[in-house]
């Protein structure tokens, strides 16, 4: 971070100085921590869409020119050629791992994917047909009362661990979760097998039989990971973040960022976008959806995004996968499928979409692709919380290791009444 020349900002009869930083890439920033001290004055960001709530050297997204950069690399690159685990290295350490690295990493995650055997009673307390998103911020916040070796947050060699078992444990985790919903025996994980195969095996292996891995659905399930690992300051990360700035314990905050995640407007965007698709449900019926969409009748999910006003990076990968695994496992001539390349094609052609840049986002294809490797919808989220989960590791620990960072304390405009007298109740008129 640089400095560059100073703002200046009037208020009434007050003219004070405003630093101004400047990061490696994206936009200058106006220092105004000392505003209130020096004005008396807040600022007015509901959504702190235009507020950089901490410095961060992990991820970097250009919405405008269609940028996702982790530690500098591009979400293509990483999909294409790295593994999820190694973009957990990279994203946990700031660089990619040399071979021993990798190796010693790879082993300590596959050496604590096992739960505390106490631990799988805890699923048995919820009912058969709770969400498993549910299961999830309850079990995950469960840990801290498993592993009370690794709370101290002050602990590096601690909060090493704590990311360690927190990666590890989140596909059993997730994993049994989905084998309650569907109401059959947890399978425990295999240290034979890689981060990925492991988790298709825990979700889908039965004792019946033996249970093979399709390769190319584990490559496309790594992929949804890498696309999904961290996406910088967005609700449930900063959520984490903020639940770490009291001290928090980082199983109790990540526990946090799953509820955040849960909301429809957050994690469940691509349950919202496959539902659109079962709605329309023939190609045929695309034109008349989308003229619905121009007169408000429908809405357009799985299109667009808060922040990238261009094509989502990340679609284009998802997109990819799609093919591969509906080739592999599904049906190429699916019906969903076939709205959706039929959807898409209307909207990158027609100027409504375009004037609008609603470009596919990461979502409109995801669901598809979740659905035909057997994920019932109330899945998709749960998935998406285990990938996010380094993100937030990452954030956390980049937090706590901030020596600016101090615990969160927003301020509001406040526009309720004013101080008034209490009235007894037996002389309210």
């Amino acid at each position: 971070m640089t400095q560059t020349s100073p703002a200046q900002l009037t208020l009434g009869d007050k003219t004070i100085t405003l630093p101004v930083s400047k990061g490696t890439l994206g936009p200058d920033v106006l220092d105004i921590r000392k505003l209130y001290a020096e004005t008396d004055a807040f600022t007015y960001d509901p959504g702190f869409t235009s507020t950089a709530s901490c410095e961060s050297k992990i991820t970097f997204i250009d919405g405008d020119a269609g940028v996702l950069l982790h530690r500098g690399y591009p979400i293509g690159q990483l999909a294409e050629k790295s593994s999820f685990l190694e973009v957990c290295y990279l994203l946990l350490h700031g660089e990619l791992p040399q071979a021993a690295e990798y190796e010693q990493f790879e082993t300590t995650i596959t050496r604590h994917t096992m739960l505390h055997e106490q631990f799988d009673r805890f699923f048995s307390g919820f009912r058969r047909d709770a969400h498993p998103m549910a299961v999830m911020t309850g079990a995950v916040g469960a840990l801290s009362a498993f592993y009370h070796d690794s709370l101290d947050i002050h602990d590096l060699r601690q909060r090493e661990i704590s990311a360690h078992r927190l990666i590890a444990k989140m596909p059993t985790i997730a994993a049994r979760a989905f084998k309650y919903s569907v109401g059959q025996p947890f399978v425990h994980p295999l240290n034979k097998l890689s981060y990925t195969e492991n988790f298709l095996r825990m979700c889908f292996a039965v004792p019946a039989e033996e249970y093979v891995v399709n390769p190319v659905v584990a490559k496309a399930m790594d992929r949804i990971f890498i696309l999904h690992a961290d996406h910088e300051q967005n609700a449930s990360t900063s959520t984490v973040r903020l639940a770490g700035s009291s001290g928090a314990n980082p199983f109790a905050c990540i526990a946090a960022g799953i509820a955040c995640l849960w909301g429809p407007s957050h994690g469940g965007a691509n349950e919202e976008a496959l539902n659109m698709l079962k709605e329309i449900g023939t190609p045929e019926r695309v034109k008349e959806f989308v003229a619905g969409v121009k007169d408000r009748k429908y809405r357009l999910m799985g299109f667009g995004h808060r922040v990238y006003k261009n094509y989502d990076p990340r679609a284009t990968v998802m997109k990819q996968s799609a093919d591969e695994v509906l080739a592999a496992v599904g049906d190429p001539n699916d019906p969903l499928f076939q709205v959706a390349k039929e959807l898409e094609q209307v909207a990158l052609s027609d100027d409504f979409f375009i004037s609008r840049k609603l470009y596919p986002n990461v979502d409109f294809y995801s669901g598809i692709t979740l659905s035909a490797m057997g994920f019932p919808t109330t899945m998709f989220t749960v998935l998406f919380a285990l990938a996010r989960t380094v993100g937030w590791i990452a954030q956390w620990k980049e937090m706590i290791e901030d020596p600016s960072q101090k615990i969160g304390r927003p301020r509001q405009l406040y526009t309720g009444a004013t101080q008034r007298d209490y009235v007894p109740i037996s002389s309210r008129g």
